[in-house]
């Protein structure tokens, strides 16, 4: 059984999470996280993730995240260009194929929904 918590997000200790290197466009950005809490079926998770200065491609899930600290701009293929620093929101959806440049080590709290199957 899960209980509610509260926890300070800068001294959750994350574990590495290895990027596939075909997503890797520059530098040498290494990729950290924790999931705090994932439903049964697997749909739904929330957690940190704290990834390191570089470049890199993604294809995103359902997902609303907020930064606490660093910097990056994140470009949607056809669609916006989103910078990002502590204290913003964001939404991005499901199948979105994005461009991260990280310019400042960027840790986020994540809430994501996987589509139905």
């Amino acid at each position: 059984m899960i209980h509610s918590f509260a926890l300070h997000v800068a001294d959750v200790d994350l574990l590495p999470d290895p990027l596939d290197p075909d997503q890797i466009v520059s530098g040498d950005p290494q990729v950290t996280g924790r999931v705090l809490w994932e439903s049964p079926d697997g749909r739904r998770s929330r957690g940190v993730w704290q990834i390191t200065p570089g470049v890199v491609t993604d294809t995103e899930a359902d997902e609303l995240f907020v930064v606490v600290s660093g910097r990056a701009t994140v470009e949607v293929e056809n669609g916006p260009t989103l910078e990002v620093g502590p204290g913003d929101v964001a939404v991005l959806r499901e199948g979105d194929r994005t461009t991260w440049t990280v310019h400042e080590t960027l840790r986020k709290v994540y809430a994501i929904d996987l589509g139905a199957v």
